[in-house]
């Protein structure tokens, strides 16, 4: 039998341009660009929580020099591009696409990211609250890490708000006979977005009331105490990087949950500007 891939990469891919059309604070955490081009059109829409490495112009520079390869050496070629105008580099995830002639703001293809925005720590973050109509970025498709056996006959998904955009994005792309436990930590109770209504999963929105707390403690130690499911099982696991690992770590030693069907991803590091 073929061994499952971690990940699901795309079947092509290559460095794309595009340029902000629109800017808009959707909640007191999240701020949503939309950005669009024609080039955008290469990226074949994956659904679930496909992710993006975006280019971004230093600030101050509005020059974008962006690698030309799209395979294993675009990234030795950012590291060529001189350091006064590298730009900066981030993963994000894809929260919708909009194929050419369906989109909102025009007929090229659009793509809306949601930015978690933890105040002016980071070069992203702060792109994101002043990136305006006509600025442009590069994008370079990476897929899937969301990739449940199909044997698994329930799912855990958790993150804290970095990880909202993908686990919503999972949800968007799930089959309506899903059976899963979700559980999302926000820190404002306004940071609570539509999704799929699906008869056999439950959503949990964590509120983090203190802002002095640490980002994930509460997911972390809401599903260490929680009454899950049992049966095969797939787990998502995406955040700032104490909750990733350390929820995997008790999923493992304390549940006894397969090492292979745990999916986990350290978006952020807290006293880094991982934004």
């Amino acid at each position: 039998m073929a061994k499952r891939s971690k990940f699901v990469k795309p079947a092509t891919r290559s460095v794309a341009t595009a340029e902000v059309v629109a800017n808009k604070r959707i909640s007191p955490t999240f701020i949503r660009i939309t950005i669009a081009g024609e080039e955008l059109s290469t990226i074949a829409p994956m659904g679930a929580d496909q992710w993006f490495r975006i280019f971004i112009p230093q600030a101050g520079n509005g020059e974008l020099r962006l690698p030309s390869a799209a395979s294993a050496l675009w990234y030795a070629q950012y590291l060529r591009i001189p350091k006064d105008v590298r730009p900066v580099l981030r993963a994000y995830t894809v929260r919708a696409y909009r194929e050419a002639g369906s989109g909102l703001f025009g007929e090229t293809p659009e793509i809306d990211i949601d930015f978690a925005f933890h105040g002016d720590i980071g070069p992203a973050s702060a792109w994101a609250v002043s990136a305006a109509s006509g600025d442009k970025v590069g994008l370079l498709d990476e897929g899937l890490i969301y990739n449940p056996a199909p044997e698994a006959t329930w799912q855990l998904l958790v993150g804290d708000e970095s990880a909202l955009p993908a686990i919503l994005g999972i949800l968007d792309s799930a089959p309506t006979d899903l059976r899963a436990e979700v559980f999302i930590e926000i820190p404002h109770p306004d940071d609570k977005q539509e999704h799929p209504e699906l008869g056999g999963v439950n959503v949990h929105w964590l509120v983090r009331e203190d802002p002095q707390a640490k980002p994930g403690v509460l997911a972390l130690e809401t599903v260490r105490a929680a009454d899950l499911p049992t049966g095969p099982s797939y787990t998502f696991v995406g955040g700032e990087q104490a909750l990733t690992t350390g929820l995997r770590r008790h999923l493992v030693n304390d549940r006894n949950f397969a090492k292979q069907d745990i999916s986990f991803t350290g978006f952020w590091r807290v006293g880094h500007a991982a934004n």
